[in-house]
């Protein structure tokens, strides 16, 4: 980590003028959505740090959700910068509380906004870094662009870094296509590549099917044999009493959904993949909020308590919906 002392004084270790973390909306009163694109640990602290002391500055609320190494490099940075008068931060884990994408909206970000509903408020976010698994990528790429819908209207300043060493081009391309700023060593810049709208559309593929997995086919009155099934195969691919446990609760959730919402009947199927244990749901509804499960508890409607339910139960979650029907696969890590 390459922070001396004094810290953060606008200049990187290039030489160039430092461009700082856009810090509020213009009117005050609009949702930001940067994307900080960061080079090095250097300029990652630059970058971040003053965006966080400025919360002290500006009497905003300030969370911090980021992997953990990230995590303990920009609390030791912030400890040696505030003084000690010290600046209050929410400090997250974003590699547990954000393992599954799925649950980092309803859990971790608009969690933390609720809290503070009458005031502007400032998050670090970063849901993807090196090491992110190709299936978690698709679930994170969603995430971003559901950003923008989930906390439109809302007075708050969203960060979201990204390691342009250690990230492929194309995760970059996608960052500026759901993010509408962009934000690196050359300055703030419009992106002309936003699209939310079209990445989601691209998020909702259809999941490879997996013929080779015997189906149980089920209906309402079926639903406590699939749930006990669920648990009882669980645990015999690998997974603990508990996490066993887990996936008959997010089972039942997802059979009584297809119960009262996907045509009153669905098809189960569990496999072992990659370290997981994976459960698909499968039914002929269709879901037409794109924010399913993803609102916090209380604010959902219908089904979308029980994906909410089911988001936070699971390690990833992928869903796919159309005409032909709704496929909810779930992986529970081993």
């Amino acid at each position: 980590m390459a922070l001396h002392h004094p810290p953060l004084d606008g200049a990187g270790t290039r030489g160039e003028r430092f461009v700082n973390v856009v810090t509020s909306a213009p009117d005050g009163n609009a949702f930001a959505h940067p994307a900080f694109f960061y080079r090095d640990d250097d300029e990652y602290l630059r970058g971040v740090v003053p965006f966080i002391l400025g919360g002290r500055d500006a009497d905003e609320p300030v969370a911090v959700a980021v992997p953990a190494p990230r995590l303990e490099q920009l609390r030791g940075a912030v400890r040696r910068a505030a003084g000690p008068d010290g600046a209050p931060v929410t400090w997250i884990d974003m590699s547990e509380a954000g393992r599954n994408p799925g649950r980092i909206i309803p859990g971790v970000l608009r969690a933390f906004a609720d809290r503070h509903s009458r005031d502007r408020v400032r998050i670090v976010g970063e849901p993807v870094w090196p090491g992110r698994s190709p299936a978690e990528y698709p679930a994170c790429l969603q995430h971003e662009a559901l950003i923008n819908l989930a906390f439109e209207g809302r007075r708050a300043t969203i960060v979201c870094p990204y390691d342009v060493a250690g990230l492929d081009r194309e995760i970059l391309a996608d960052a500026r296509a759901t993010h509408p700023v962009v934000v690196d060593h050359a300055g703030e810049h419009p992106s002309s590549e936003y699209a939310p709208a079209r990445v989601l559309r691209l998020c909702n593929r259809p999941l490879p099917e997996r013929p080779d997995i015997e189906a149980t086919s089920f209906d309402h009155a079926r639903i406590p044999e699939v749930r006990e099934l669920a648990c009882r195969r669980g645990a015999a691919l690998g997974l603990g009493r508990v996490r066993a446990g887990d996936l008959e609760l997010a089972v039942n959730e997802l059979a009584a959904n297809s119960a009262l919402h996907g045509g009153g009947t669905g098809v189960l199927r569990i496999w072992s993949e990659d370290g997981h244990v994976v459960c698909e749901v499968r039914d002929a509804g269709l879901i037409t909020d794109p924010l399913v499960g993803r609102r916090p508890a209380g604010l959902g409607t219908g089904g979308g308590r029980g994906v909410l339910m089911v988001n936070h139960l699971a390690d990833l979650v992928r869903v796919h919906t159309g005409p032909e029907g709704t496929t909810v696969r779930v992986y529970m890590r081993l």
